[in-house]
């Protein structure tokens, strides 16, 4: 295992993470099913793979038939109907062999009703003060909240998050709704974690909302900003500044990473795919995801692609059937910001706006050192014609989808379809 003295984490300035969906994946929804398809994920250019949680699902109070992923019953086991302890060992080596990344999903603020603190720690739990029984968490009847004023809770929290380091050698966490844990519970947990090894944290909350977060997590969801696209598209592209406004948000809190998706397991189970909530504008707004400094997140299937809402509490396979027709969209894409210095969202890499006011596309240039990168990007659902603003000449560029090469110098003109997407590299 690696060592918080000789580990790295330079990685995650240009990684993609990859959301596994255990229960829908395959037909058994197993660990040993899944890792079949990472030859396929590698090839595609997955970089980390997070994995929604693994740990068995509470009984009382289950939803469906399966119950909730997010109601644990035990923060020190895997869930049967996944495999077990050495399945996900045998995997996490073998990722790690490949050259992937590992995370889990880490459900802090709650259990399920019979967890096994329930009955060995009530003291662990908040009481609700009508029932004097174990306080719902809100808006959710199977889970119960814990108390994180309890030190010895605490403790035993960041124990079994130690388990999931020492037994299999995880290399970080997706913190389930981290903003309902306080955050100095976050940070006395990273600084006894990252003893043992150091670890990428991926906060399920919107750095815009609650940018205090970030002294401890690595990378932030950009749910305004999702949701402020959604609603942009439904509102046939009005209010295209406040769009470009929100981006500036997001960078000035730079070098911490905002995490890009167009689609996750709430998204698609409760509010529907991204065609269903962005129609023709998804593929571009992808290809953003893919492209403007952050850490895109692909949920699964969205290289199939996915065109159905997945159950959350019952069984809903993906259909591989036919293969995957985004594949090679999300390699070019994936490997693009592998290969490409200037996709590195780490301290070094430049971004300037292209200002096409009030033409609405986001027009944006990426560096650094030799590297450069051209991305355009129509934000509307009419054909427009256009000249960026340039300051300056940047030299020949060609197209990373199709083959045409241009030279990208102030008078350069763009007549783009709606919708439509360009990326170019600087031609070395």
């Amino acid at each position: 295992m690696n060592t918080a003295t000789d580990a790295d984490l330079s990685w995650m300035n240009n990684t993609n993470v990859y959301e596994v969906n255990l229960r829908q994946y395959t037909n058994s929804g197993t660990l040993k099913a899944f890792a079949k398809h990472l030859p396929r994920l590698q090839e595609m250019g997955v970089e980390t793979l997070w994995f929604m949680p693994l740990t068995p699902i509470s009984q009382k109070e289950k939803k469906g038939t399966l119950g909730s992923y997010y109601a644990c019953s035990d923060y020190c086991s895997i869930n049967p109907e996944f495999g077990s302890h050495d399945d996900f060992k045998e995997l996490v080596a073998t990722a790690h062999a490949m050259g992937f990344k590992v995370i889990i999903d880490w459900v802090a603020n709650h259990t399920g009703w019979d967890h096994t603190w329930t009955h060995q720690h009530p003291g662990y739990y908040k009481k609700d003060a009508h029932s004097d029984s174990f306080k719902t968490a809100h808006g959710m009847d199977d889970i119960i909240e814990l108390d994180f004023d309890n030190a010895h809770l605490r403790k035993a929290m960041i124990d079994a998050m130690a388990f999931w380091i020492h037994e299999f050698n995880v290399d970080g966490f997706r913190c389930d709704l981290a903003f309902w844990v306080q955050l100095d519970f976050w940070v006395e947990a990273k600084r006894e974690l990252q003893k043992i090894k150091k670890l990428f944290w991926l906060g399920e909350f919107d750095m815009l909302d609650h940018p205090l977060y970030l002294e401890v997590f690595d990378a932030s969801y950009t749910w305004t900003w999702m949701h402020s696209t959604e609603k942009y598209y439904k509102d046939d592209g009005a209010n295209f500044p406040g769009l470009l406004k929100i981006l500036n948000r997001y960078l000035s809190h730079h070098p911490k990473l905002p995490a890009w998706f167009t689609s996750n397991h709430d998204e698609n189970s409760w509010n529907g795919t991204e065609f269903d909530k962005y129609g023709e504008m998804a593929t571009m707004l992808q290809v953003f995801s893919l492209t403007f400094p952050g850490m895109p997140i692909i949920y699964s299937g969205q290289e199939i692609p996915n065109k159905k809402m997945l159950k959350f509490f019952d069984k809903d396979e993906l259909d591989w059937n036919n293969g995957c027709r985004l594949n090679d969209f999300f390699k070019r894409f994936l490997t693009l910001r592998k290969q490409n210095k200037a996709c590195c969202t780490g301290v070094k890499s430049s971004l300037f706006f292209l200002d096409n006011n009030p033409t609405p596309v986001l027009a944006f240039v990426r560096t650094n050192e030799e590297h450069k990168l051209l991305v355009v990007l129509n934000f509307s659902n009419k054909p427009q014609e256009f000249k960026p603003f340039l300051q300056k000449e940047y030299g020949a560029f060609s197209n990373v989808w199709i083959p045409e090469n241009i030279s990208v110098a102030p008078g350069i003109y763009f007549k783009m379809n709606a919708w439509e997407y360009r990326v170019y590299q600087q031609i070395p």
